[in-house]
């Protein structure tokens, strides 16, 4: 059985581009995200240690979108990546 958690429309400042006053100026980003998982592990223990932390996502987020980076498509990589790294029943 599988389950998903999901961050909608979370802001962030952040200064990503290709263009240097992208860079430098910076812009508002909005990102949502949804994340499928396994339930039965939670099901049976009780235990945050076997389900997804929404607070510990919600971090991960926050903490790759604060890196500046020229494509977009980078950070998202780099996010799932954290996500894999940190959870990786997903």
């Amino acid at each position: 059985m599988k389950t998903s958690i999901e961050l909608n429309r979370i802001r962030f400042f952040s200064y990503h581009g290709v263009a240097e006053q992208e860079r430098r100026v910076g812009n508002d980003y909005e990102v949502s995200l949804r994340v499928d998982y396994p339930l039965e592990r939670a099901m049976e223990s009780d235990s945050l240690c076997d389900t997804l932390d929404y607070a510990a996502l919600y971090a991960l987020v926050a903490a790759e979108m604060s890196v500046p980076s020229q494509l977009l498509e980078h950070v998202a990589g780099r996010i799932w990546r954290a996500i894999s790294g940190r959870f990786p029943c997903v």
